[in-house]
């Protein structure tokens, strides 16, 4: 198939990836230098040619203002587009705003898919990402073995917007679950006893969880290379914490994992890991869960 992908960072470019080593023809976009794993692919000059070269087109980028300004700025994937295609958005980025994104690309004749992933970089690179798709069933149909290219755990939610509003939820729970792992390593530590060895008699028990398993063993060894930067976390929390006022919901926990990310990126912590929001804790009891190596 003839396939275009714009955002080639660390969870775009092994997205791609995958795509291009099942033999798919790549046509992508990118301001930086082409990955040497994509070495292969077509490099086209503007968004709108990639558009004009692929019948299926991925996104994968930062925050909503890049989505809007890529589909629909000047030299964008609308200018492109012909009737039949599809575009596939794979960032994480407003609900609201991804269903006039819709909207806008249907007009033209064309799909749109919004299909936000969990799994970072590592899920990235296995192709097991979670991908949660808001769009018409016709549509996630013909595209489905794509993401199977790219993920295990693949679900059509909803409509336009709904993929979007899963990922948001998604968010909550691991800035949450990451906010309780951190506050209880930090409690054990200060307690005096090893958080190593909390940690794996907790993994025995009903607090498991795959936060505790992986996030809980980066606060201990003090890994916070990032696979999912506190920054792109944040912006997430933004979008729940703005859709909730839109809605009249209140979101009290999500509020605060947010404003303990906002004391790391204050801090110039904010390009580190999100399991990093432990160090905002821990600049509140002079204490770190474990000694740096």
């Amino acid at each position: 198939m003839k396939l275009g992908f714009i955002g080639l960072g660390i969870m775009g470019t092994p997205m791609a990836q995958n795509l291009l080593n099942a033999g798919h023809d790549m046509h992508v976009r990118t301001r930086s230098k082409v990955p040497a794993a994509l070495q292969a692919a077509h490099v086209c000059a503007t968004n709108a040619d990639v558009a004009r070269a692929a019948d299926i087109i991925f996104l994968m980028l930062p925050d909503t203002p890049d989505v809007e300004a890529v589909l629909f700025g000047k030299d964008g994937v609308a200018e492109g587009l012909s009737a039949g295609k599809v575009v596939v958005d794979m960032s994480s980025i407003s609900p609201m705003d991804t269903k006039a994104f819709a909207q806008k690309i249907n007009a033209l004749g064309c799909e749109y898919l919004d299909a936000p992933v969990s799994g970072g970089e590592v899920g990235a690179k296995a192709a097991s990402l979670t991908i949660m798709v808001g769009g018409t069933e016709a549509t996630f149909e013909r595209i489905k073995p794509l993401f199977e290219l790219m993920g295990k755990n693949i679900t059509l939610v909803g409509g336009n917007g709904d993929g979007q509003t899963t990922k948001v939820a998604n968010q909550i729970i691991v800035a949450l679950n990451i906010a309780a792992v951190g506050e209880a390593l930090l409690f054990a530590s200060k307690a005096g006893a090893d958080p190593a060895k909390v940690r794996a008699a907790l993994m025995g028990g009903f607090a498991s969880s795959r936060i505790l398993e992986v996030h809980g063993e980066r606060m201990i060894k003090r890994t916070f290379d990032p696979g999912f930067r506190i920054a792109l976390h944040q912006k997430d929390l933004s979008l729940a914490l703005s859709g909730a006022k839109a809605i009249g919901v209140s979101l009290p926990q999500t509020a605060s994992a947010a404003q303990l990310m906002q004391a790391c990126a204050s801090n110039g912590w904010g390009q580190l890991d999100h399991s990093a929001l432990v160090k905002s804790l821990e600049l509140m009891a002079a204490h770190e869960v474990a000694p740096a190596k």
